[in-house]
């Protein structure tokens, strides 16, 4: 790593993103030790200083909160800035930010993203996983990858796979309590509740003949994780709502049903987010156009939740 203003700034972005020294060390092949010192140095020239250290937390100064903001934008501006100068390049290379949930980052994107190295090994890629979303503009990410629509209008997005959610559950649930008709039965079932973001609890939104309809479900079990979420409903425990990539081979294995199908719930479509630029990085368009050729290729061979669901249903097309 060069000791110029530019990799100072890099550095120094990586340990406030990474909240560790030492990580933030390793990420740029640097010893603990040698990112001390080139903080230390760069907090000497500035004459402030810019992180608050004890051997067990680090937090930003208010000049720290400043530098952070500043050098954030100018490294994307940096980045910008060679990507609209190499365009030509047939070759991608360069560092690619991307983030991801948790768990679909790890399952899915993680090996994409090893499959992607490659065919490009030219290009860096760096991938951070976490469940809230995150602000691409300040953060300096190239790229999000997430389950429906971000309310980010600085952004622009693009649907790489269409992704409806159902109602399902056990047929160890519905033998021993029953199938619901009618949107109204849900409340004397057991609901299996999953924690998103900022969503109010336990309200499940339908559309039914172009009119929606909210409903307050209530149920013992509940979690952040749709993992765990999803092994309950297995298990017998109640309805869930789980989008159509998560469902199909419990449908095809006959571990899950598919419940009140007739009423439409907010589609989980996976769309690929990038800051607003004229000039997408060439390393960014790649990675998006193989994101959105894998999906199709498994959506285009999976097609089995559509064996589950009445004609009528399937035929709904998913919203853009």
């Amino acid at each position: 790593m060069k000791n110029d203003a530019t990799s100072d700034m890099q550095l120094f972005v990586l340990i406030a993103r990474l909240g560790s020294l030492a990580a933030a060390a390793r990420a740029v092949d640097l010893t603990p030790p040698a990112a001390t010192k080139r903080l230390a140095t760069l907090e000497s020239r500035l004459g402030v200083r810019l992180l608050n250290r004890t051997t067990r937390s680090l937090s930003l100064t208010s000049e720290g909160e400043t530098y952070l903001q500043h050098a954030t934008r100018i490294l994307a501006d940096v980045r910008e800035m060679e990507d609209a100068v190499s365009q030509g390049r047939a070759v991608p290379r360069g560092l690619l930010r991307v983030n991801a949930t948790l768990n679909f980052g790890r399952t899915s994107i993680a090996p994409l993203v090893s499959a992607f190295a490659k065919r490009y090994p030219e290009v860096e890629v760096l991938v951070e996983v976490t469940d809230r979303p995150v602000d691409l503009v300040d953060t300096g990410f190239d790229l999000a990858v997430r389950f429906g629509e971000l309310p980010d209008k600085r952004l622009n997005a693009r649907r790489i796979m269409s992704n409806r959610r159902f109602l399902c559950a056990s047929p160890a649930y519905l033998e021993s309590h029953g199938t619901p008709r009618t949107l109204a039965d849900l409340a004397g079932h057991r609901c299996i509740i999953h924690r998103q973001n900022d969503d109010a609890y336990g309200i499940w939104r339908f559309l039914h003949h172009e009119h929606s309809e909210v409903v307050k479900v209530h149920g013992m079990l509940s979690s952040n994780d749709g993992d765990i979420v999803l092994g309950w409903a297995l298990d017998g425990h109640g309805i869930l709502i789980r989008s159509e990539w998560d469902l199909a081979k419990y449908l095809d294995s006959g571990r899950l049903r598919i419940v009140l199908p007739d009423f439409e719930l907010p589609s989980a479509d996976l769309y690929v987010y990038y800051p607003e630029r004229r000039n997408l990085p060439v390393r960014a368009r790649a990675f998006i156009d193989f994101l959105a050729d894998h999906f199709k290729a498994a959506v285009d061979g999976r097609g089995s939740v559509r064996e589950h669901i009445p004609s009528k249903v399937r035929s709904r097309k998913a919203r853009p």
